[in-house]
């Protein structure tokens, strides 16, 4: 019996491969923001519909300035995702925080530079809050499912976004530790924003792969380190998503999120872009109409 939910979640290219999705098909989603980061794989687990989208592409042929976030999110609400889940790797600023652990995000910092992080601009304006942006109803369960599924999680954590692919010198790293943040990363912006004009509402299980470069008597942060740990635990990521199908309610009951542009709208009705708003059918449509 199919529930009201239907997950959307971004990851590696791999993610949904081994999962055991029934009914599994993989679609092409066309944006008018241009082209997603590729086709959506749709399935069924315990009873939940889930579509998952590579977030780097086919083999991870994209840079996280070359992903493009606004079609990735634009595709997924197309597809009817009423929620969405991020899995990706970041590198660690504290100590407590080790590789092959995991972080439940619920804090973000961006020093991303020149990526379009709105779906909205001249012609229709849009102001939404991302004071908490990340939904707690779904990051309890992503944490609980973690758990089940073997991973040690932190229930907190403020991620720092940068621009990439390089990793950060000693002294961007030292820098970050001093604001404050925990892990370190480069796709959660404009992705998490990007989330929150959509309606979505949108949780992140970081996997840490890496200490950053802050540690004065270790080696910088190498790829293969990165890819080695990411590779030990995709299995386990799998499994946490299993474990989070398993643990949501029958009923999906209507988050506060779901109607984040009922007061977000600026430009009055009549000074509206035509073309804007046809673009915004699937990302807006329900307060344009």
């Amino acid at each position: 019996m199919a529930r009201s939910w239907h997950i959307g979640v971004i990851g590696g290219s791999g993610l949904a491969e081994g999962l055991g999705l029934d009914n599994a098909q993989e679609i092409a989603v066309e944006s008018p923001f241009g082209a997603p980061s590729g086709p959506v794989t749709q399935g069924w687990l315990g009873g939940v519909k889930f579509s998952f989208l590579p977030r780097h592409g086919r083999g991870h042929a994209l840079p996280p300035s070359a992903v493009n976030f606004r079609a990735n999110i634009d595709a997924l609400k197309r597809c009817g995702v009423t929620d969405l889940l991020s899995l990706s790797a970041v590198g660690s600023l504290q100590e407590a925080y080790a590789p092959g652990q995991f972080v439940a995000v619920d804090q973000l910092i961006d020093r991303t530079q020149g990526r379009v992080g709105s779906f909205f601009g001249p012609g229709l304006v849009a102001h939404v809050s991302l004071a908490d942006p990340v939904c707690p109803r779904l990051a309890e369960l992503l944490i609980q499912a973690a758990r089940q599924a073997g991973g040690m999680v932190h229930p907190t954590g403020t991620y720092v976004a940068i621009e990439g692919p390089q990793f950060s010198t000693r002294a961007e790293s030292r820098l970050y530790r001093q604001w404050g943040a925990d892990v370190i990363g480069m796709t959660a912006f404009p992705e998490v924003r990007l989330a929150r004009e959509a309606e979505l509402p949108y949780a992140m299980l970081a996997m840490v792969t890496d200490y950053d470069a802050w540690r004065e008597d270790a080696a910088g942060v190498e790829a293969a380190e990165v890819f080695a740990i990411m590779k030990a635990n995709a299995a386990l990521a799998r499994e946490a998503v299993r474990a989070f199908a398993a643990l949501l309610p029958s009923e999906r009951v209507a988050s506060p999120i779901d109607t984040t542009l009922d007061t977000a709208l600026a430009t009055a009705p009549a000074a509206r872009d035509s073309r804007m708003m046809a673009m915004l059918d699937a990302v807006a449509g329900r307060v344009l109409r």
